[in-house]
């Protein structure tokens, strides 16, 4: 168990920005998800032993975070969303520095930070001022900093924010390959769901403070019952004979969806499309996305998507 929480709730005068959060986190990679002001900073500070919660209880790592802070910042990594870097400093003397904070050695801290910014990419670059980085750069140091004393956690804090496409995959190849090659477990925050689609076993949604959902990333992002079949001719031919088969077959423009209940419905469908000679463009398997994480199931406080 990485994290654990019971009843923890902050407040800010008569906002309550975490309200009886009960959580309990196994190791791995995890995707915090929320609106703006869903209590996710909070949260993160609070496991950090950096903001005391108003009641309730949490620990990380086994330590309390009411008495265990520097404990947990010892054993904990944090990559925080704002620009928090210093221009005029390398990255080198940077990522020391930090690693020294953390308790390293200076020989240790060298060689580790070494060996950090090679694996962020930023070896050739670790001894220009940082005031020069583009974004993506400044990202990839904010991330070497949290792995720099090998923790054993690293909190992420939209780590792909101000990025561009290709920055985005480069920084979440980079997040997949802490838990899978270095063994570190990662909670990390993002507003892009198809980001933590890709790279978390888990997710986690609160809203409001509250929580809203805990689920496994595969059991959200299973295949569904739906398949997006897609002609070089005419389709309504196709979906008036496959619906008189038993096949259920609605246009969608030029994509039929087709409910495939059973395999042997894929044979009905491939001979439908040979009966009426038409080329098959496109036979794809939906699948569930985790924008389907907000909208409520029976029981659920609404959450608004937006």
């Amino acid at each position: 168990m990485i994290i654990s929480t019971s009843g923890l709730t902050r407040r800010f005068g008569s906002i309550t920005a975490i309200d009886g959060l009960t959580l309990k986190v196994e190791a791995g990679t995890v995707g915090l998800v929320g609106a703006n002001g869903a209590g996710k900073s909070t949260l993160i500070k609070i496991l950090l032993g950096l903001l005391p919660a108003s009641s309730g209880a949490a620990s990380v790592l086994g330590h309390d975070v009411k008495a265990d802070g520097i404990a947990i910042r010892r054993r904990v990594g944090y990559m925080p969303e704002h620009d928090c870097l210093p221009p005029d400093v390398t990255a080198t003397e940077f990522v020391v520095h930090m690693a020294r904070m953390s308790g390293l050695p200076f020989s240790v801290a060298r060689e580790r930070t070494a060996d950090t910014l090679r694996h962020v990419g930023l070896y050739e670059e670790r001894y220009r001022a940082m005031g020069g980085y583009s974004t993506g750069m400044k990202q990839r140091v904010k991330l070497a900093q949290a792995l720099v004393h090998d923790p054993e956690l690293v909190l992420l804090d939209e780590p792909t924010n101000g990025l561009d496409p290709a920055g985005r995959d480069e920084m979440l190849e980079l997040i997949a390959r802490i838990d899978s090659e270095f063994g570190i477990s990662v909670l990390v925050t993002s507003h892009l769901l198809g980001e933590l689609e890709r790279v978390c076993d888990s997710v986690v949604l609160i809203d409001g403070g509250k929580l809203m959902r805990h689920t496994m990333t595969a059991d959200v992002t299973g295949a569904t019952g739906i398949v997006a079949l897609e002609v070089d001719g005419d389709n309504a031919p196709l979906a008036a004979l496959l619906t008189s088969r038993g096949v259920a077959a609605v246009a969608v423009g030029r994509t039929l969806e087709v409910q495939v209940a059973e395999e042997q419905q894929f044979d009905i469908v491939r001979d439908a499309v040979v009966e009426l000679s038409l080329g098959l463009v496109r036979l794809e398997r939906r699948r569930h996305h985790m924008t389907e994480l907000f909208v409520p199931t029976e029981g659920d406080a609404h959450v608004d998507a937006s």
